[in-house]
């Protein structure tokens, strides 16, 4: 199946995404505001591949004036739902639909690596203002948490995909914008946790591509195993689940 296909996945479970994938913590967007020397409050931003909205709802929490943009018709239609406010126009990073020059950042929440940098980085600078930035930001699941990552493995076995390396996982991708910008970039990763119910946490799981396109028949094998090795770990069935964001800014 292509990046493209895998991307498009997630339209047939965008209630599911909306339900039960974690947000991000407060000081994700103090530290964007510390890096690029400015508040978000009044800011133009562009969320782009805003999902069901999860990003946009903070960021304009904020204050940020935000313009969404979404290529997925199940998730445009999510996040029209949540917040029927906000403007969002239909379009992906590799083309945005969007004028010269028009915001003062562009953020990309879980939703870089599905663009083709050679064309999303042009496409960014060509829409950012000369003092703008672009953000791009991923939940990672944080190292030293055995049993996490001993859940990793579990899913790599399941889905047939390499276990998601903990620490740093965007190293190559740091670099790789890094390059093809010419312009410096700043990372940081910031520690955070949430703690939900069993159900909950299963869901966020096989809120991810790699289950969506996995089959029903081997999610639900998935989450029959899962669910008893868990329960006997989580006994109250509360799962404290530990993230680490994984942030880069790129200012013009």
């Amino acid at each position: 199946m292509t990046s493209a296909s895998r991307a498009l996945s997630f339209n047939a479970a965008a209630a599911q995404y909306a339900a039960n994938r974690p947000s991000y913590p407060p000081s994700l967007f103090s530290t964007i505001e510390e890096i690029t020397g400015r508040p978000l409050a009044g800011a133009r931003v562009a969320d782009v591949g805003a999902g069901t909205g999860i990003a946009t709802t903070l960021l304009r929490e904020r204050g940020a004036d935000v313009i969404a943009v979404e290529p997925g018709d199940g998730m445009a239609a999510e996040f029209q739902r949540a917040l029927p406010e906000v403007p969002i126009v239909r379009g992906d990073g590799n083309a945005l639909p969007l004028a010269d020059r028009s915001c003062d950042l562009i953020a990309y929440a879980q939703s870089w690596h599905w663009t083709d940098t050679s064309r999303s980085v042009p496409e960014a600078l060509r829409v950012l203002r000369p003092d703008g930035a672009l953000a791009l930001w991923w939940n990672t699941g944080a190292a030293g948490v055995p049993w996490a990552e001993a859940q990793d493995e579990r899913v790599a076995h399941w889905c047939g995909v390499a276990p998601a390396d903990r620490p740093r996982p965007d190293d190559i991708r740091a670099g790789r914008l890094a390059g093809l910008s010419g312009l410096p970039y700043t990372r940081r990763l910031l520690r955070w946790s949430r703690t939900v119910p069993l159900d909950t946490h299963l869901a966020n799981i096989t809120s991810h591509s790699a289950f969506l396109i996995l089959g029903e028949a081997r999610t639900q094998d998935f989450l029959a195993e899962e669910r008893a090795l868990l329960g006997a770990l989580f006994p109250d069935g509360m799962v404290e689940e530990t993230y680490v964001v994984d942030l880069l800014v790129v200012q013009r």
